[in-house]
Parts: C-alpha cells; sequence; structure tokens
C-alpha cells in the first residue's frame, strides 16, 4: 500500500477541527512576533548591559565563520520545510514550541542585559536580516537563538538520520558560535535546557487536546 501524499496527509489534518486551530492560531501567532521582533531588538541594542568574564571564550581564537554557520542553519531549515511539507505535525510541532520559546527569550532579554563577548566579529545573515530590521544586532545574548534553532530542529525531526546529521549540525553551530565570539558561554548552554523544556511542554498541550 503506497505511502500517504502530503496533500493527502495535509487534507486529513486540515479536517480536524482542533488541528485546524493549531495551524492557523500558531501561524497567526508567529507571524506577529515575526513583526515585533525587529522593534525588540532595536529597543535591547541600545541598553548598556554587562560584560562576562568567560573562561572558555578566553581560550578560544575568534575567526569569522559567518558563511558555515548560515550554511548549516539554512540547510537544516530547508530540511525541516521538506519534512513539514510531508508531515503537517512537525510543523504544528515546532510552530507552537517556537512560540513557547520566544516568550521565554523576550522575558530573559528583557531581564538580563549583556554587552557582546570581548572579540566578537559580527554575524550577517543576508536571509535572516529581516528579522533584525536590517541592522546589525549585537546584544540578542541570553539564550541563543541560532543554537535554539537548530535544538528545535533536532527535537522536531522523526527519522533516525535526520536526527543524527540535525544533533551533529546543532553542535557544530555552537561551537561555532563560540569561535566567533557572538555569544558566551551560558548562553550556548542554557538554550538546549529551555528549548526542550518548551518542547515537551508542548507535545504535552497537543497530547492532552488529543484526548478531549
Amino acid at each position: 500500500m503506497p505511502s500517504p501524499s502530503p496533500k493527502d496527509n495535509w487534507t486529513v489534518t486540515w479536517n480536524s477541527r482542533y488541528k485546524r486551530y493549531q495551524i492557523i492560531i500558531g501561524t497567526v501567532i508567529m507571524l506577529a512576533i515575526i513583526f515585533t521582533l525587529p522593534f525588540f531588538f532595536a529597543h535591547i541594542e541600545k541598553r548598556k548591559g554587562a560584560v562576562l568574564n568567560d573562561w572558555l571564550l578566553v581560550h578560544i581564537p575568534a575567526h569569522n565563520v559567518s558563511v558555515l554557520i548560515f550554511a548549516l542553519i539554512w540547510g537544516m531549515v530547508l530540511l525541516i520545510v521538506i519534512r513539514a511539507i510531508n508531515n503537517p505535525s512537525i510543523y504544528i510541532t515546532y510552530c507552537w514550541t517556537l512560540i513557547f520559546v520566544y516568550i521565554v527569550r523576550f522575558v530573559t532579554l528583557s531581564t538580563v542585559a549583556l554587552d557582546p563577548p570581548p572579540g566578537m566579529m559580527p554575524l550577517v545573515d543576508p536571509l535572516g536580516s529581516v528579522f533584525y530590521g536590517n541592522t546589525l544586532i549585537t546584544k540578542d545574548l541570553f539564550f541563543s537563538g541560532h543554537t535554539t534553532t537548530m535544538v528545535l530542529i533536532f527535537l522536531c525531526l522523526e527519522k533516525r538520520t535526520d536526527k543524527i546529521i540535525a544533533l551533529i549540525a546543532a553542535f557544530a553551530v555552537a561551537y561555532l558560535l563560540l569561535v566567533q565570539h557572538i555569544h558566551y558561554t551560558i548562553d550556548i548552554l542554557a538554550a538546549p535546557v529551555v528549548v526542550y523544556t518548551c518542547y515537551r511542554l508542548t507535545r504535552y498541550l497537543l497530547a492532552t487536546e488529543k484526548k478531549l
């Protein structure tokens, strides 16, 4: 028996009232967050923050590895988009987890004011600059948004091979962010903890709705 086509999967999902609401409401909230981000980042960029004494960064010479970082990030984004086209539940889980993650990030970035690490080399993303208002942002620090993206992709992918690739890419991006001195070590270490907590919360809420 042939596997259901992406169209069949999305038709079945869309015919479920709960899943349809999850897609619509989640997408609307995410669009609102994306619209808000440039203004929020412009605000935190004006603040004076603390400079942390990071033992690990001191021992890592700074190099510009922007091209490699974004090759890994956008490569994994493309992979999860392809998987979500075939499996809408991946999109639902990713979307709602990201909403909770951004709520936490708004709180942490508002309350933990940090200046960039010494030796930071600007990280310029030609594709993602729209989220930053096409300006250079250096104080989007605690916790790391790039690490967050990679860990969330790893959690939401379902195939074993995909997960292995995503995990390797996540570790690589986390290390390269330190190489470029974009983040403090604590920014990198906190991201997986927050993302996994939000992911488990999302899975719990989605599973709860199925029982209603």
